[in-house]
């Protein structure tokens, strides 16, 4: 796998730090990395200084971990110019835009992948894995039927605040949904975000398809007395397992804060090398389309509760 990379990076706070870290320790060299001294006073980054450092001949890749409101602006300008897109999550915030990237990156033959760690998460990976060879067992026996809640919060944190809930939290499980059930499948019941957008709550069944009537509840906060992660499982019916459970995403230290799993953000950064090297690339292009998916259905019509 070629080793010798050379990137730039918008955005140097908490993840375009970590994301740099593991790129660098993978020998990927950045030549510029855009933060708050290289934006104009429109709050953007400097023509000039675009002009200068991102160019096809010069750099392999872009890694955005900018705020989410400029991931659309700056992924678009590396796309337009031929050059291979590493964004942090979310990948636009309205779901038009997001299906533009993906489209342009597909049009320009270049990678747009979006830094949805959780779907590299080796205990959701796990999960994944026994519960959908659980439905496999179960075929299409009748009354099997099974019901999923994703519920993701944490105590109050001043980053990611210029996004709701939905665009910061809510995208990752969407996700994860969206990794085990198409897109075209689902039909959204219900979505209430709270009025000071950090509580959101969404109701989704599956209505076509070998799962037809399941249902998947997902609960997010960001301004929790908690910190928690987990997917449970229901069961109903008589034709499906018998026992329920439930998955905790993360582990939790002697005060019961979350333990972010390390290897998440490893195995997205390992992935998106090979996606670099010419492999997995339907794979590459199926993600690309399931985080644009991820936002549309983060931004559909809401209602305040």
């Amino acid at each position: 796998m070629r080793r010798d990379y050379k990137a730039v990076l918008f955005g140097n706070g908490t993840m375009g730090e970590r994301h740099r870290k593991f790129f660098e320790y993978s020998d990927v060299q950045f030549l510029k990395i855009f933060d708050l001294e290289d934006l104009d006073c429109a709050g953007n980054v400097r023509a000039s200084l675009v002009d200068e450092f991102v160019s096809k001949d010069k750099v392999d890749f872009a890694v955005i971990a900018s705020p989410a409101t400029t991931h659309y602006e700056y992924a678009k300008l590396c796309l337009e110019r031929g050059i291979s897109v590493f964004v942090e999550k979310p990948l636009a915030t309205l779901g038009a835009q997001a299906q533009e990237l993906v489209d342009l990156a597909i049009r320009n033959n270049v990678i747009l992948f979006v830094a949805q760690s959780e779907c590299f998460n080796s205990v959701f990976l796990n999960f994944r894995k026994h519960f959908m060879a659980e439905l496999g067992a179960a075929g299409n026996a009748a009354g099997s039927s099974f019901r999923l809640e994703f519920r993701r919060e944490h105590k109050y944190s001043a980053r990611c605040r210029d996004v709701n809930v939905a665009l910061d939290l809510l995208v990752h499980d969407l996700s994860l949904c969206l990794s085990m059930f198409r897109y075209e499948n689902l039909k959204v019941e219900k979505f209430t975000i709270s009025k000071n957008e950090d509580r959101a709550q969404m109701q989704i069944s599956i209505a076509k398809g070998s799962h037809a009537g399941a249902e998947l509840d997902f609960i997010v906060d960001r301004n929790s007395d908690i910190d928690v992660r987990t997917i449970s499982v229901e069961f109903g019916g008589d034709g499906g397992p018998a026992c329920d459970y439930s998955v905790s995403l993360a582990p939790h230290d002697e005060n019961g804060e979350v333990i972010h799993v390390s290897d998440s953000l490893e195995n997205e950064h390992k992935f998106f090398l090979k996606l670099m090297a010419g492999a997995c690339s339907e794979w590459g292009r199926r993600a690309a389309q399931s985080a644009a998916n991820a936002v549309k259905l983060a931004t559909i019509s809401t209602a305040s509760s």
